[in-house]
């Protein structure tokens, strides 16, 4: 055997497993259970990822928004939201590994895609976020820690798809670290 993965067609499953990829990082258990409910091994996740990475940066590659359109299909619903002065399209996606979450694509005008990451699904229930030790990994985006401990300052991510927000000050200050918008860890400090 070549050791190689196959190269079928890259869709939904193979795209939860490049979100699962970045989260290993923080949160091995967590990637590792989601990884066996898909039923993927590690060599297809790494298989996927690298694929990912290879579309990501292909010099004629398809522009990020037609890149999601083609992985993940027509999203569930479309919008319109405004960022300051910036109009955005919004497009959602389901993520069946997190059926209350949606990837959320914001497009800038002219098509560039100005964000990405995971959103609560709108009528689901978001968790309940009074103190520090109700941010459990994998239970909340950055819209609802943000909401829950305003003003949180918006802190630039270790990676690409990675975001921070800093809460408090002091000795209660604390660092919520996302990947692709959902919680990963709190760390003291901020």
């Amino acid at each position: 055997m070549s050791g190689a993965a196959p190269s079928g067609p890259f869709g939904p499953r193979e795209f939860q497993l490049v979100l699962l990829r970045r989260m290993a990082d923080h949160q091995p258990g967590l990637v590792e259970d989601a990884r066996h409910e898909l039923g993927a091994t590690l060599a297809e996740m790494r298989e996927a990822n690298r694929r990912w990475q290879a579309m990501v940066r292909a010099p004629r590659g398809r522009g990020a928004l037609r890149r999601y359109r083609s992985v993940l299909g027509e999203p569930e619903s479309t919008g319109r939201r405004a960022i300051g002065d910036l109009e955005c399209d919004v497009l959602l996606w389901p993520v069946p590994l997190w059926p209350d979450l949606r990837f959320e694509v914001m497009v800038a005008p002219g098509g560039a895609v100005w964000n990405e990451w995971l959103v609560r699904a709108r009528g689901a229930a978001a968790p309940v976020l009074l103190t520090v030790d109700d941010l459990v990994p994998w239970s909340c985006t950055v819209d609802e820690v943000a909401r829950a401990f305003a003003p949180a300052r918006p802190m630039e991510g270790s990676a690409p798809t990675r975001f921070a927000l800093g809460v408090g000050v002091g000795a209660d200050a604390f660092v919520a670290e996302f990947t692709w918008g959902l919680l990963q860890r709190v760390v003291p400090g901020g």
